[in-house]
Formats: C-alpha cells, structure tokens, sequence
C-alpha cells in the first residue's frame, strides 16, 4: 500500500473551515491574521472567524478572566482595525471592554454580551 504525501494545506478551503471552526475565533485569528501564507489569513478574516468574538475564557465553573494582556495588545493594534467591519457580536468583560470598543469602529455590532460587571462599573459606562 502507497503512503501518500498529504499536507494541511493541500486540503480544501470546506475541509480548513471546518477544522478551524472547532477552535475559539480569537485563537484562529490571533494564529493565522498576518502570517505568510495568504490562504490562511484569507480564510481567517473571513465571516466565519470575525463575526463573533468571545474575549472571556473560563477557567472554573465560575471565573471567568480576560485573555493574556499581549493577545489583547494585538487584537487593538493590529486585528480588530482590520476586520471590525464584520463583527456583529462581542462578548467581553470589564478589563478588556474599554480598550476592545475603541480599537475601531464596528458599523455591523448589534450584540453586546458582558461577564463580571459590577454594578458601579455599569453606571460609570451606561449612564450620563
């Protein structure tokens, strides 16, 4: 029987997706926006990656934290500017909200999701 020489990026674009999708969107994008091969980075600012972005990870039942603070650093200088015109939902918490909005503007954002809010942190944001 004849092994064939089959790579990652001989598969097709359907094959990629659906491998990629079963990855968190901010890790995708944070990997492959801005490496080399064009084809992935394509494939990484596509709809499919950009139009909801989860910045709160779990770490127990019931924490929840901020991604590392260089993730965060890139995603606002350098991701967000470039596909902020297809996200549609955020979902954030307090440290990172701030920074995440003002990175560019976000014309297509209808869904706003927040973690660990506490309630003078909503009046300082929500109210005059």
């Amino acid at each position: 029987m004849n092994q064939s020489d089959i790579h990652f990026l001989d598969l097709p674009n359907e094959i990629l997706i659906t491998i990629l999708r079963k990855l968190n969107n901010i890790d995708v994008l944070h990997s492959l926006l801005g490496i080399t091969n064009y084809r992935l980075h394509t494939l990484a600012k596509s709809n499919v990656f950009t139009n909801a972005l989860n910045f709160v990870t779990t770490s127990s039942a019931d924490d929840c934290c901020s991604i590392s603070e260089a993730m965060l650093n890139r995603f606002y200088i350098d991701i967000l500017p470039q596909i902020g015109h297809n996200v549609k939902c955020f979902i954030l918490e307090p440290l990172s909200m701030e920074r995440i909005l003002l990175a560019t503007h976000y014309p297509n954002l209808t869904k706003l999701k927040l973690f660990n809010f506490r309630q003078d942190i909503l009046l300082r944001y929500f109210t005059g």
